[in-house]
């Protein structure tokens, strides 16, 4: 495509798009001048680089910023995706197998929610909140989150280098990772002391509720009556099957409710044959806690079946989806989400805890303090109650 057909395109299909954007998020009731004046704003500054800019414009490079702005104002996971990812995207073509385990949003560089357990990128240290400025010598900045997962992964042995940012963006660090398959258990547990079982869900994969079960049954069988689930760092899995979980433990009531921009509300509610798992609960959640752990966690507490102990979580509720632009891009746009039991908004918000308990910072390079504050607080509030 030629330089003044993508103008064209830009003139034409980004106005549109922006009014889809901003102009379908105003009331009803602004008059229409209003409702169009953003848009003639942003036909007025195109029209004002291309005619004053001091040098020749660069029509392609203004349009993927334009349309990477517009993504990037929205929320940390929607992003502009150019033609060819698009290409790639529509294909559906499996990514390399190898990875460094962690789940990242966008929060002006990209930023790790979680690292999975025993994974290459827990092994080197990297926490929840820790920024990615770079990979590769890549700038991050303006690199969405879905080309960041797909920069992260690589062929079993190869090697990522990640500049990383924690706390002071003046001190980066330098560090190489070498990628690896994913490896451990989805679910584990074991008896934490007596009577009280420990259950960790790392990853909320297709699998979960199977695992969840089994894991359960396990630990009954060692004498456990209560049981603390530990959902910290745990942001992997499709969100519905977060859901899944929960009706493990929730008998009646709404699970969540689901809604998008041309949706209804949609309540989503336990049925029959579920909450096979009467013991009495507690859920352990940090700023790790994202997605299909939010959810489930948000399900529990919302039923008052588990109390929340640690930190808010990260606030990561919405579905995304692809639309197809003129020109062959596209936008990866949440077009719907989950709200808690009680109609709350997930997504950026996060789900505050019953009892809060900072978890521990460390500095760079540092190894995390002995001891569990947010598990010792948990298992303090467990009490024996009558079952759900």
């Amino acid at each position: 495509m030629s330089s003044r057909s993508r103008l064209v395109v830009l003139l034409i299909s980004g106005p549109v798009v922006a009014f889809a954007l901003i102009g379908g998020a105003m009331s009803n009731a602004a008059p229409r001048d209003d409702a169009y004046q953003p848009l003639r704003m942003f036909q007025d500054v195109v029209s004002l680089i291309l005619n004053n800019y001091v040098e020749k414009v660069d029509v392609d490079h203004v349009m993927d910023g334009a349309m990477r702005g517009l993504a990037d104002g929205l929320d940390p996971d929607s992003a502009y995706l150019t033609p060819d990812e698009v290409k790639a995207a529509q294909a559906n073509a499996p990514l390399p197998p190898a990875g460094i385990g962690v789940s990242i949003t966008r929060q002006y560089y990209l930023r790790i929610v979680a690292a999975r357990d025993g994974s290459p990128a827990q092994k080197a240290g990297l926490l929840t909140g820790d920024f990615i400025r770079d990979i590769d010598d890549k700038p991050t900045r303006e690199m969405s989150a879905w080309e960041g997962e797909r920069a992260l992964r690589g062929q079993p042995g190869s090697t990522v280098k990640l500049t990383i940012i924690r706390g002071n963006a003046a001190d980066p660090h330098d560090i190489t990772v070498t990628r690896a398959l994913p490896s451990g258990e989805a679910v584990s547990g074991r008896i934490q002391s007596p009577g009280v079982g420990y259950l960790r869900i790392d990853v909320f994969d297709k699998n979960v509720a199977a695992e969840i079960t089994r894991e359960v049954k396990t630990l009954e069988k060692g004498g456990a009556h209560e049981l603390a689930i530990d959902v910290r760092r745990s942001d992997s899995g499709d969100l519905a099957n977060g859901l899944a979980a929960a009706r493990l433990f929730v008998a009646s009531g709404t699970l969540a409710y689901k809604e998008g921009k041309d949706n209804p509300r949609q309540a989503i509610s336990a049925g029959s044959g579920d909450g096979q798992i009467k013991m009495p609960v507690v859920l352990l959640v940090d700023t790790g806690t994202g997605g299909p752990a939010e959810l489930f966690a948000a399900a529990l507490a919302g039923n008052h079946r588990a109390q929340l102990v640690g930190e808010r979580t990260d606030g990561r509720g919405a579905e995304q989806s692809l639309v197809l632009l003129p020109d062959g891009g596209g936008l990866w746009l949440s077009t719907s989400e989950y709200l808690t039991p009680a109609g709350s908004p997930i997504e950026e918000k996060g789900l505050r805890p019953d009892v809060f308990v900072a978890g521990p910072h460390v500095e760079f390079g540092e190894t995390l303090p002995a001891g569990d504050p947010i598990l010792d607080k948990a298992l303090s509030v467990l009490t024996t109650k009558p079952a759900a």
